[in-house]
Parts: structure tokens; sequence; C-alpha cells
């Protein structure tokens, strides 16, 4: 295994990354909400790139894996940050951007800047919105008053230690907003999503949909698979979806 490479960003972050050189576009892994890029979809599509000889990159937000920060100091706008920041630094040309849950949304704000950058896009339960339409409408009055008055809540993961969800992590995600504007996506697109997937449910996959606007627009639901989104038939079909995109081209 290569050892981790470090960019530092304009905002001073120290963002941990691996890269292979191979031919384009490059493909940019981006990962969910406390996920880092050693998780299991980041790595086999970096062991898929590398097989055809095709540039990779996965890369830390800023909070998670071994980037500096800490998670409770980020938000949405820092890891886009970030995302421009690996990608502006790091690669060249055509890219196919592959987001997963938050890393959905931030594929989607990545679109919104560098629209000419991007070959093709894939998305694995993309969560866009999710500090609004998920956190801030299912917050109790309670918890929107802690968020006011302790400045942040504890909720419950079915995967690792509690998310700490901070007042500036929800006023930050409402200036990113992407379904309340037009979303355009001059480019293929296909949207993976599992109908067992109790973190980003199917009416979400479905209204990110029929929000956006492309010339070659797809969406895959996949029966009974759940929010990871890893074994190996659903590997297979992210494989098969970055292909189709490319091919597209």
């Amino acid at each position: 295994m290569a050892a981790t490479t470090f960019l530092e960003t304009p905002q001073g972050r120290r963002l941990a990354y691996h890269k292979s050189e191979g031919a384009g576009p490059t493909v940019v892994f981006l990962g969910g909400l406390k996920s880092d890029m050693e998780g299991t979809k980041a790595v086999h599509l970096e062991d898929w790139a590398r097989a055809r000889g095709q540039a990779y990159l996965r890369f830390d937000y800023s909070g998670h894996g071994e980037s500096s920060g800490r998670f409770e100091e980020g938000c949405i706008g820092d890891w886009h940050e970030d995302t421009v920041a690996a990608v502006s630094a790091l690669t060249e040309g055509p890219l196919i951007v592959v987001g997963s849950s938050m890393g959905g949304w931030q594929a989607l704000l990545l679109a919104r800047v560098m629209p000419e950058r991007i070959a093709g896009m894939v998305t694995i339960a993309a969560a866009p919105d999710f500090t609004e339409d998920g956190y801030w409408a299912s917050f109790t009055d309670a918890q929107k008053e802690a968020l006011e008055t302790v400045g942040h809540v504890e909720l419950p993961s079915d995967y690792m230690e509690p998310y700490i969800i901070t007042k500036r992590m929800i006023e930050d995600g409402r200036t990113r907003l992407v379904l309340r504007s037009p979303l355009n996506l001059p480019f293929p697109v296909r949207f993976l999503q599992g109908t067992a997937d109790t973190a980003v449910s199917t009416e979400t996959a479905v209204r990110l949909l029929d929000h956006a606007s492309g010339p070659d627009m797809r969406q895959l639901l996949v029966k009974d698979a759940d929010h990871r989104f890893s074994d190996g038939p659903c590997l297979g079909l992210i494989e098969d979806a970055v292909r189709d995109v490319m091919g597209a081209n």
C-alpha cells in the first residue's frame, strides 16, 4: 500500500490523499459524512482503476480520516472547499466524479463550480440537502433549542459513535442547498440507490432525479441494497456505472 500524501489547501487545511497515475479521465471518489478514503468503495474503485490503467484520486475531507481538523468543526462548505482544492491541485483534464452519500451532495456542488471539468458523474445513495431535509426537518423543539443554547446536538448512528451536529453545520448547509434552485448536469449521470437504505430514502433519490436536468441521466434502484452499497454485486454495479458514463462520451 502506497504511503499517504498530504495537500495543504488555500484555507490552511491539510488533506490526506492517495493518487494513482494513469489515463484520463481521472476518477475522483468523494466519500460520505464521517467516512474516509479507506472505505470499501473508495479502495475497491482504486484497485479497479489501477487494473484499467485509469487515473484515480481518493482523499479525506478535513476532520475525516488522516486529514487535519476535527469533524465537529467542519461543515458542508468546508468539505466543498476541500473538494475543490483537491481536484484543482491534484488532477488535470476531464473527471469522472463518484460521490457516496454526502459525497453525492459534494459532487453536485462541484458540478456547480466546474461543470466544464466533469465528463461524467455517478452517485451512490446521494444525500443532497440532508442537513435541512433530514436533520433540521426531524429535529424536535428541544433539539432546535439545544442548537441555539449548546451549539450542537448528538444523533445516534447505525455505524459508529453518535454524530455531533452543530449549529454551524445546519446554517452553512442552508447556503449550499441544491434542490431549491435549478440543477443542471450537462454530462452523463447515473444515480444508484438501494431500496433498503435507512439513511437516504428512495423518495429522496427520485426527488433528485426529478429536480436535476441534463441530457443523459438515469437512476438505478437496487432491491434490498442498504446505505453501504458495498457488497460484491453493488460494487460491480458501481463499476458498470463508471464505465457507462465514460463510454457515453
